[in-house]
């Protein structure tokens, strides 16, 4: 195999050597040693030449480019390897490919995105997903109704959560559990079962959809911060969301995975305190909110990494879908919760912030200024809560009291049927959307009157976010030679620094949860 590769090494680089001198295996090492020897000498009698160059343009020269291996090398003269050949144009940096990620923090430890590089100048980005996909939307095919609920939680992994280790990493932390995503899903089954969720309910859904937006942001702005090159807001917002968790944990026993806002209501009533502690600890959180703009919003450093940097334009946004702060920050007034309003979002008030430029301190601003409405809209709720049930009266639905469980045979019937097979939910279709922390989230399910559903499509708002980053091209690029990064145009070039900036965990919001889902 050896004399075969060596043929056609020969009939490719030398010239020199005349085809029919090729020899069979038994003479390949007298020839090497032969062509070795003429390669030497032919080096130590050259003339030098003035131009380093002239002797590899010469006719039959040969050069670097010819060689294959190491010994190729040994019988050339410096001036040979290090030779100059062809023309200025090709001598010019050629554009070369890089993998950003999975490994890097920013990118989740779960996307890779394929960057063309003009040196740091990013002109193309090309993002490959999947590397989390677990098949939720076909795995919920074949739940009950009931079983389906925990999927959601699993969706989004940095709303909510304390760190634990997990593969899917997300910076150093993972962070898992969101009640958003699980309001989504029961408005929409409630909506087919054609059921009125208790008032309490609604007002206790209202407040923990908002005590999640807050979490969600902290993620969101303070690892942004820290990708940036800002630590020391990132240790304050997990101090703050560390108190958060603990809301959670005394009402649904669990930090991750709450599984709290079920169909037909939520799992488990307030606890005695609780909601005296979320007023003490809202009251309170305003002040930390100021303490993170001082040393964040005002920093030449953190003004000069986002200003200006990933900038998308308000018929950008809407083309490629965008929804939540990405839409908002670009001058589009689009908000659920005003728009079409749940649970009681239309008896509370807020404003909705909206960004003027569309770049990355913008949606910045955007977030922090949705933590202030969001706690106007938990002090309306700790206000307004009333007493009451908190989930619906039929237990064919939902899970009976423990202690009827030990007196009523019925109930534990009720209880084993429904946790074991579930409840039938007629036939049709529904469409039912939230304003999530990260955007629109939507679930499109269809039941064919059976206990499971016939098809569930999640509508997640990072995935519509993380199509943008492929190169977009148009006249005015090839115009004005301006870099698109995703469909940002730019008056100057992205570099890899901003790559970071945009896909941070504050600017686009991701998380691979739901994108690949």
């Amino acid at each position: 195999m050896a004399s075969t590769l060596f043929r056609r090494q020969l009939t490719r680089s030398s010239p020199r050597l005349p085809t029919s001198s090729i020899p069979s295996g038994s003479s390949v090492s007298s020839l090497l040693a032969s062509r070795r020897n003429i390669s030497s000498s032919t080096a130590l009698q050259a003339e030098p030449s003035s131009d380093p160059s002239a002797g590899a343009r010469s006719t039959g020269a040969k050069n670097v480019f010819d060689t294959h291996t190491v010994e190729d090398l040994h019988g050339m003269h410096a001036s040979e390897i290090l030779a100059e050949t062809g023309t200025r144009k090709d001598a010019q940096m050629r554009h070369f490919t890089v993998n950003f990620g999975p490994q890097h923090p920013a990118a989740h430890g779960v996307l890779r995105l394929i960057l063309e590089l003009n040196g740091e100048e990013v002109l193309r980005a090309d993002p490959h997903i999947g590397l989390l996909h677990r098949g939720t939307e076909k795995l919920i095919e074949y739940k009950t109704y009931t079983q389906a609920l925990p999927y959601f939680d699993r969706l989004d992994y940095v709303s909510m959560s304390a760190p634990t280790p997990h593969a899917d990493v997300d910076h150093p932390f993972t962070f898992i559990v969101t009640v958003t995503n699980e309001l989504c899903y029961s408005l929409a089954v409630e909506k087919l079962l054609n059921i009125e969720v208790p008032e309490r309910a609604k007002w206790i859904r209202t407040l923990f959809g908002e005590i999640t937006r807050v979490l969600n942001h902290l993620m969101a702005v303070l690892t942004h911060a820290m990708d940036v090159g800002a630590l020391t807001p990132f240790l304050w917002g997990f101090e703050e969301r560390e108190k958060l968790m603990e809301f959670y944990e005394r009402v649904s026993g669990a930090r991750m995975h709450a599984a709290y806002v079920r169909p037909g209501g939520v799992a488990f009533d307030l606890p005695h305190g609780l909601l005296n502690d979320i007023f003490m600890w809202a009251t309170q959180f305003s002040t930390r909110v100021d303490e993170i703009e001082e040393v964040v919003t005002g920093n030449r450093i953190w003004k000069h990494r986002t200003i200006g940097i990933g900038p998308v334009t308000a018929k950008q946004a809407l083309d490629w879908g965008f929804s939540g702060v990405m839409l908002r920050g670009s001058g589009v007034p689009w908000d659920i919760r005003k728009v079409a309003p749940y649970d009681k979002y239309d008896e509370v008030e807020f404003d909705v912030p909206v960004g003027k430029n569309g770049d990355c301190y913008d949606r910045y601003l955007c977030r922090v200024q949705e933590f202030r409405e969001s706690l106007r809209i938990i002090h309306q709720c700790l206000n307004k809560i009333p007493t009451g049930a908190v989930k619906i009266d039929d237990y064919k639905l939902v899970p009976p009291p423990r202690a009827s469980m030990k007196e009523s045979m019925e109930s534990l019937i009720h209880h084993f049927k429904l946790f074991s097979e579930g409840y039938s939910v007629p036939p049709g279709e529904t469409y039912s959307a939230i304003e999530a922390p990260k955007g629109e989230m939507g679930v499109y399910l269809v039941s064919d009157g059976t206990n499971r559903p016939y098809r569930c499509k999640i509508r997640a708002p990072g995935f519509a976010h993380l199509a943008c980053w492929r190169r977009f091209h148009d006249e005015t690029c090839k115009k004005h030679r301006n870099i698109f990064l995703g469909t940002w145009l730019t008056s100057f070039q992205h570099m890899i620094a901003d790559v970071v900036a945009i896909i941070g965990t504050g600017t686009m919001d991701l998380v691979f949860g739901e994108v690949d889902r």
